[in-house]
């Protein structure tokens, strides 16, 4: 019974949050309509076109933007970062929420992460409102919210700055294979070393990994996190913008903070754990096509198929099964966290050694990933606004 409930209540969730959206790019292109001369023409007489073609490229420049930073300054480490703050939500409600019996536990955890999970889809027009409020301010005159000087002098250029900071601190990618590549050099000096490295990057307890063991834990995150980190959040941009983008990496947070199967987040993160594998889902499985697609190897998607199912998440066997496939590796076994040991199928058959050279590779398959998913993205977004905009000028 709880299954069913949680299945149509992540459901009517998502469903929501599309409904805002699209109430959200209609007050957008209102907005766009006024402050664009109505005599601006760019490859059409149809105005509603134009206006698509206009916002479409402003905020996949924006985008684009954002993503560069990524790839070039990486995932800035303070404290003051937005998921920082998702986290600290998330502990505060899990210190007050969690208690009672199972039920209990389940209705509050559900109804708190539901919650906070809406308030961060709908946190980029709070923050637009902010903006227009503080600009009107400093302005020091009463001009109308739909004035084109107030446009564009003061909201637009506030917003793109907003907006592509958001971008740049939901993405993870350089980052990730930053922390990656430490692990590998850390073993070079010492398996203590390694241990402790790369358990900045894994959930499990690693003070008694072997060196095989370390090498193929830093594997298997770089694969399922480069889902996690770069295509979930790309792709959940390209489908809901921004404010999906944002909900999407608070689901993936509470997951990684309250998601786990033990005594005491079995219950209370339950939704959240299931709302996260809903979203995952097709990601996940992009993920590892185009892991595939990069290397030109796509007669292993067989393989990933039959492995990645073997996982005990619904999601993150793809990747890692997709990473071990073109490695001819082998990824999984028992893990030890902290205390319990769980007991994870195998992907991938050949147990070997793994060397610089396939760390080497698996480095340029997660670059050559978000090459594609960029591409993607920017391609999914244009159609779905060039979608909407056509059936509304019917």
């Amino acid at each position: 019974m709880r299954k069913i409930f949680n299945t149509l209540y992540n459901i009517g969730l998502l469903g929501l949050t599309t409904c805002i959206y699209v109430w959200l790019i209609s007050v957008v292109a209102i907005i766009g309509a006024y402050a664009i001369p109505t005599d601006f023409k760019i490859f059409t007489d149809n105005a509603s076109l134009n206006i698509t073609f206009i916002i479409s490229l402003f905020i996949a420049l924006l985008f684009i933007i954002g993503v560069l930073m990524d790839k070039i300054f990486g995932d800035p480490n303070s404290k003051y970062h937005p998921i920082v703050g998702f986290g600290k939500l998330i502990a505060w409600g899990e210190k007050r929420f969690n208690q009672g019996n199972s039920s209990q536990a389940y209705l509050r955890g559900s109804a708190y992460n539901s919650l906070i999970s809406l308030l961060a889809f709908l946190l980029p027009v709070l923050v637009l409102w902010i903006i227009t409020m503080v600009s009107i301010g400093l302005d020091r005159l009463s001009v109308s919210l739909f004035s084109k000087d107030f446009f564009w002098e003061f909201l637009l250029p506030i917003s793109a700055v907003f907006y592509i900071s958001t971008v740049f601190f939901m993405l993870s990618g350089k980052t990730l294979r930053n922390e990656v590549q430490s692990v590998f050099s850390a073993l070079e000096k010492s398996l203590a070393a390694g241990r402790k490295q790369v358990a900045r990057i894994v959930g499990r307890d690693t003070q008694n990994l072997s060196e095989h063991e370390v090498q193929t834990a830093a594997l298997e995150t770089l694969s399922e996190n480069l889902s996690d980190g770069v295509v979930a959040p790309m792709s959940w941009w390209a489908v809901l913008g921004l404010p999906g983008m944002l909900m999407y990496k608070m689901a993936n947070t509470q997951d990684s903070m309250i998601g786990y199967k033990n005594d005491r987040y079995r219950d209370y993160g339950y939704f959240s754990a299931k709302f996260d594998d809903l979203l995952n889902y097709i990601p996940a499985r992009l993920t590892a096509f185009l892991m595939l697609l990069s290397v030109g190897k796509l007669n292993l998607l067989g393989f990933v198929r039959r492995n990645g199912r073997q996982h005990a998440s619904p999601n993150a066997g793809y990747p890692e099964a997709a990473l071990a496939g073109i490695l001819n590796c082998r990824f999984g076994g028992s893990h030890d966290y902290f205390g319990e040991v769980f007991y994870k199928p195998y992907i991938g058959e050949n147990e070997r050694p793994l060397t610089q050279a396939d760390l080497k590779l698996a480095l340029q398959i997660n670059r050559r990933v978000e090459w594609l998913m960029l591409a993607l993205a920017l391609t999914l977004r244009f159609l779905i606004l060039l979608l909407f905009f056509a059936i509304i000028s019917i």
